[in-house]
């Protein structure tokens, strides 16, 4: 059954920025879908014209009649005067004893103890939070979710997903986490260039009918040009609208020579960059921190080495970021001390990025950090570097205010690479940065010459780049584990490392596999026959000689035309010539496709 079709959207902010341009999409009962895109391109308001928080420029949005929707923005506003219980139970019935024991079921599995505490006490993420509960709580048919896994750590987007993959209606949701996508969607939507393109599947299934979407693209637009090629030559030769056939020929160029191309994918493009680094690194000796009598690291000790992926780990709340700002001298420890080494560049890339000036232009904020910087590629400036991060001319002079949220992000990141760190800090890199984005991030750590730190719950990042991680484990511990995220699972399950990481790997849950290809069976290979071969070696100079002839008994009309008794001749000759000439040029376009199929197989 449809809940909800949408068809023929248009939406524009300004006349450079259409983020929709006759776009349709459609929704059935109990579908649960993932919407992706590169930030900026329209993502959220997709999802803002679906739930009916905003209106197309043009279109139509149908939804049943029966249809309740609830919708999580991507930065929930709640009252500051609320309690954490109360704005959970928000437009709900309060008075509900059941509903109340499930909210703080609810919110007791994403991390809250004290209920009656005020909402303006809370970060961000906190509220996202509570206002996730108020939304699952909510009896409806349709969950409409922009970025629900923000700010949840891997125990939370656990039972985040379970929940939803019980849920009995309809979702559809805006999230970067890829491992969640796998397990919870069966159909991806990708929001790219104003158009909507939908894959059915999980995200595995998505990159490999995406990677075959694009190589029909391509292919097609060879074949077109190709075509397009030889046609012209026809044109050159003076073909003219004779007859029907030439007519339909002549406006088949025209309509050929009118199409756009594919749109290219834009890349977000990294270069390493980094400062040269001397023997002494960064070293944390017997570090202790405190918080109002609750302990968060005891006798903390490690020498981080050049080139080491450190993964850091835990609740929220546990002290990751507080372990992060004593590194880095932002806050001091209780006990211990932080030596760090006199060539040592750090480049902190932080999770809130509320101190950037919303009044400067993003060409200037990236400008503060450096006007050029040296990279792989050889030196480069800020304003090149801006391009390869998407920032195109017009956005480079867009003030920092009127860029989205996953757009302040991704300038964020430039500037904090621009300043070509050694060694790079990063607090929750992950959360509101697009899947491109991330796997290009991946693709520079790979060959980031530093030390990288990284506090993450994104459980694909962490598998994809770490090989040690520290968990907090209760009571300020530390503990290490040697690998990557499902080596650190197998390690708690008491299994034997390198089991179940196989095991995720064959079923294609990490997308360095399916990067690779799908096997594909092997087809029989396209071939011109001897006489397919001979014929498309001399059909253009039959063509022509047609055309000649052709051309040669129109003279000839004109000359005899009072002379009935010729001109009805000639008049039968040319039908014959023309006739001949049109099987021809069928025979001519079919030998080309076949052409092109054939040149198509060796690329």
């Amino acid at each position: 059954m449809n809940l909800l079709t949408a068809e023929h959207l248009w939406k524009a902010y300004t006349a450079e920025r259409v983020l929709l341009k006759d776009a349709s999409f459609s929704l059935q009962e109990g579908e649960k879908v993932g919407v992706i895109g590169v930030n900026g391109m329209g993502k959220s308001t997709l999802l803002k014209i679906i739930a009916g928080v905003e209106e197309p420029d043009e279109g139509t949005v149908i939804r049943g009649s029966h249809v309740k929707t609830a919708y999580l923005e991507q930065t929930p506003q709640l009252e500051d005067t609320d309690s954490i219980l109360k704005s959970a139970l928000k437009g709900l019935d309060a008075q509900d004893g059941v509903l109340e024991g499930e909210a703080r079921s609810m919110l007791h599995q994403l991390g809250f103890t004290d209920m009656g505490q005020p909402v303006k006490y809370l970060s961000g993420g906190q509220k996202k939070r509570v206002a996730l509960v108020n939304v699952l709580l909510q009896p409806v048919e349709l969950l409409i979710l922009d970025e629900p896994t923000n700010h949840l750590d891997s125990e939370m987007s656990g039972w985040l997903e379970d929940y939803l993959a019980k849920f009995r209606g309809a979702v559809v949701m805006v999230t970067h986490d890829r491992y969640f996508l796998d397990r919870i969607v069966g159909r991806i939507v990708e929001v790219e260039y104003g158009d909507i393109y939908s894959y059915p599947g999980n995200y595995v299934d998505y990159i490999a009918l995406k990677m075959q979407r694009q190589s029909m693209e391509q292919a097609s637009q060879r074949k077109r040009k190709s075509i397009l090629k030889k046609e012209l030559a026809w044109l050159a030769r003076g073909a003219r609208a004779r007859s029907t056939k030439q007519k339909a020929h002549i406006q088949r160029i025209e309509t050929l020579l009118a199409m756009d191309g594919p749109l290219e994918e834009k890349r977000v493009e990294m270069s390493s960059a980094s400062s040269r680094m001397g023997k002494k690194t960064i070293e944390l000796k017997n570090i202790s921190k405190s918080y109002g009598g609750q302990k968060l690291i005891q006798d903390f000790s490690y020498i981080f080495l050049k080139g080491e992926r450190i993964g850091i780990i835990g609740p929220n709340g546990c002290g990751k970021t507080t372990l992060l700002k004593i590194i880095l001298g932002q806050a001091p420890s209780d006990g211990g001390s932080v030596e760090m080494g006199e060539t040592i560049k750090v480049g902190y890339f932080s999770q809130d990025s509320s101190h950037m000036d919303e009044g400067m232009k993003a060409i200037d904020y990236v400008r503060e950090a450096g006007e050029y910087v040296d990279t792989g590629d050889g030196k480069i400036s800020a304003s090149m570097l801006m391009e390869r991060f998407l920032f195109d001319g017009t956005m480079q002079w867009t003030p920092v205010g009127k860029l989205s949220g996953g757009e302040r992000r991704r300038l964020y990141l430039l500037r904090v690479l621009m300043g070509a760190p050694n060694v790079l800090v990063l607090d929750e890199p992950t959360n509101d940065l697009d899947i491109q984005t991330l796997g290009i991030l991946e693709d520079y750590l790979d060959s980031f010459d530093g030390i990288v730190i990284t506090v993450s719950h994104d459980r694909y990042f962490l598998e994809r780049l770490v090989h040690r991680i520290f968990a907090f484990e209760g009571d300020g511990r530390l503990q290490q584990y040697e690998g990557g995220y499902l080596d650190y699972l197998n390690a708690r399950k008491g299994r034997r490392p390198g089991q179940e990481k196989q095991a995720a790997k064959e079923k294609g849950n990490l997308e360095k596999e399916t990067q690779k290809g799908r096997p594909r069976n092997r087809e029989k290979k396209l071939k011109f026959s001897f006489k397919e071969q001979r014929e498309y070696d001399t059909i253009e100079e039959e063509v022509a000689s047609l055309e000649k002839r052709l051309q040669g008994l129109e003279e000839d009309m004109m000359q005899h035309a009072t002379n009935s008794a010729r001109l009805s001749g000639l008049a039968a000759e040319k039908e014959q010539v023309e006739a001949e000439l049109e099987a021809k040029m069928e025979r001519w376009v079919y030998l080309n496709e076949l052409a092109e199929k054939i040149e198509g197989q060796g690329q």
